[in-house]
């Protein structure tokens, strides 16, 4: 996934380059959708053979990008030298420190990764609070992922050539807050489900900010900072899963009844990330039109 962010930013011209972000997510969102599905079919061939399905498509996906898939980056354009010490998660780290608004951008990203952690405690929250089954459950992250798809693959380039990437990104923040707000108070089912489609237009959010953040390196940094950005996502799962289940259990004990306790520390980093990124774009967008 960070050798594709890289090779977007390569190819793509930077006015597109949302858009082009926006087409890695929505891919993600099909496997999100196919992927389960192929493994339910082909278990029906014995419990190994899903296994041998996902290497198959692997090596498939190996063969295509060493024999048919271009070079996206120039021979004029790369390093000539790998720099080892950075050539690590926490050694990429570093470049995030390089520029004011990139190390901005860094922070904003962090504090909504953690967030997202908290979909570690759906499936425990729905049948806690709604007794859903698990083929309800079932339905409803497909339904996260058909949305996903939407967005990354129509609304994400529609809002960034009518906004702006800055506002796309704020957009994305806002939504997934209210999304959020609503699975913590939601009554019953059918508002739950209205504020997955909330929380589905988070996806705004991370094509714009990547291309926010990849117009502020180099051509020859692009696959570092992509590496930066995982590490990230690294750090963030270090800390969300036991961050979100603790405040779960911790409000469903009796006298401490607050089961949407989870969603609603999410909206509220998602408010600390949307006021991070504020003045941090600002700026960005005076340093561009500069």
């Amino acid at each position: 996934m960070v050798t594709a962010g890289a090779y977007v930013a390569d190819v793509t011209p930077l006015e597109k380059r949302a858009a082009g972000f926006g087409i890695i997510g929505a891919a993600f969102g099909i496997g999100f959708i196919a992927g389960p599905t192929l493994g339910g079919l082909a278990a029906n061939f014995g419990l190994r053979a899903p296994f041998w399905l996902a290497a198959g498509l692997c090596f498939a996906n190996a063969v295509y990008g060493l024999f048919v898939l271009p070079e996206s980056l120039p021979s004029e354009k790369r390093t000539e030298k790998i720099a080892w010490l950075r050539a690590n998660p926490l050694g990429s780290l570093k470049l995030l420190r390089s520029h004011h608004e990139l190390f901005g951008l860094a922070a904003v990203n962090l504090i909504a990764y953690v967030a997202h952690q908290s979909f570690g405690v759906y499936v425990f929250y729905t049948i806690y609070r709604y007794n859903w089954s698990t083929q309800t459950n079932a339905y409803s992250l497909a339904l996260v992922g058909v949305v996903s798809v939407l967005v990354s693959m129509v609304l994400v380039k529609r809002a960034v050539a009518r906004f702006g990437e800055r506002t796309t990104l704020m957009l994305g923040l806002g939504c997934a807050t209210v999304g959020f707000v609503l699975w913590a108070i939601a009554p019953n089912s059918a508002v739950f489900f209205l504020g997955i489609v909330f929380v589905s237009l988070w996806g705004l959010m991370s094509p714009a900010s990547q291309a926010l953040m990849s117009s502020r390196v180099r051509p020859d940094e692009q696959g570092e900072l992509q590496g930066a950005i995982n590490a990230l996502r690294g750090l963030a799962t270090l800390v969300g899963p036991i961050l979100f289940s603790w405040v779960f259990a911790a409000f469903i004990v009796p006298g401490r009844q607050l089961p949407g306790a989870p969603w609603l520390l999410a909206a509220s980093l998602l408010l600390v990330s949307l006021a991070v990124a504020l003045p941090v774009t600002r700026q960005g967008a005076k340093t561009a039109q500069a």
